[in-house]
């Protein structure tokens, strides 16, 4: 399987990602920004999940598109961070358009990151919208995986968490690309690691290339609970539908399965968007579809491993350690 130039969702033709953290409260935002229009839906599958504006993604809603995307840390006070997300888009004149009101579509999913050892006491108000504004002023081809953005904050079970990404060329040339917060009830790793769930998947060793043990532990770990939320994008350049992208949000969430044990619990709140840009027909629309849907799973779980891969320890007492200060990098 080969993976996109850049092994970032950024790989598929319209689609640029920000980031912006603070270090003191220890959160933050990425965005997705489409250069237009990019036809959506998402797919729940968390107990606990929360959210803004995805309701208009539902297929028996009229929104068909969006302008961007946003995850956040914060849990409900992150919610915020879509508003600076709008001001951005308004600001250079793109929404939907009734009359001399302009509407910017920027549905955000969150995740649980508020007893992480940062300060949160941020006084009236949170401080995402401004978090929001900032990841959009930020976005481009290239961004920082790990503790950045969107996953500054984040921890699994027994790892800090992080922001993750990667991308995949299909067999007939289409590019699908996964964005991911892993703030994950359960555990991106075998055993207590260093061997990701996520390793039959992996691609020339972008997450150390250490494989999976012979005889991985089965044992569980979880956060208690304390709720948890992996969230997620997975975007295209193939031209999809609004029921296609709901289909390619549902197969694409069984990549939580494939990079954590576990998902889908009752205090998770997971939630995976699917967007396509549209930039490229499907020459065989079925074969085709099938197989976006099968990589955007495997493509999910890559990018989980990868954003616990690169993360970095929180800077407070009592804070998770990386994968790195337990394994040390291969790469």
């Amino acid at each position: 399987m080969k993976k996109g130039e850049r092994n970032l969702i950024t790989d598929v033709a319209g689609v640029s990602v920000g980031n912006a953290h603070d270090e003191n409260i220890a959160s933050g935002v990425t965005v997705a920004l489409f250069d237009g229009e990019a036809t959506a839906s998402v797919a729940i599958t968390g107990g606990g999940p929360a959210g803004r504006d995805q309701e208009c993604l539902a297929l028996e809603s009229t929104v068909e598109t969006v302008h961007a995307l946003a995850l956040s840390g914060g849990s409900g006070y992150g919610l915020d961070a879509a508003t600076g997300v709008q001001a951005f888009l308004r600001a250079r004149g793109r929404g939907l358009r009734f009359g001399p009101a302009l509407i910017p579509i920027a549905p955000q999913a969150i995740c649980f990151d508020l007893l992480n050892g940062g300060d949160k006491d941020w006084g009236r108000y949170p401080p995402y919208r401004e978090l929001g504004h900032a990841a959009c002023e930020a976005a481009g081809a290239t961004f920082a995986l790990g503790s950045a953005g969107g996953g500054y904050g984040a921890t699994t079970a027994d790892l800090k968490g992080g922001l993750g990404s990667a991308s995949v060329v299909s067999s007939g040339g289409l590019t699908l690309g996964a964005l991911v917060v892993v703030n994950a009830i359960g555990s991106a790793v075998a055993g207590g690691g260093p061997h990701f769930w996520a390793s039959p998947w992996e691609i020339d060793g972008e997450f150390g290339g250490r494989g999976l043990p012979d005889n991985p532990s089965q044992a569980l770990a979880w956060k208690g609970r304390t709720p948890a939320t992996t969230i997620a994008i997975v975007a295209t350049d193939a031209r999809l539908t609004k029921a296609q992208c709901k289909r390619l949000a549902i197969a694409a969430s069984g990549g939580l399965s494939k990079g954590l044990r576990f998902a889908h619990a009752t205090f998770d709140g997971d939630t995976v968007f699917a967007a396509a840009t549209g930039r490229r027909a499907m020459s065989a629309p079925d074969q085709d579809m099938i197989e976006l849907c099968a990589l955007g799973a495997d493509c999910l779980a890559r990018a989980i491993a990868r954003g616990v891969h690169e993360a970095t320890a929180l800077p407070f007492p009592g804070a998770l350690p990386a994968w790195r200060d337990r394994f040390g990098r291969t790469d």
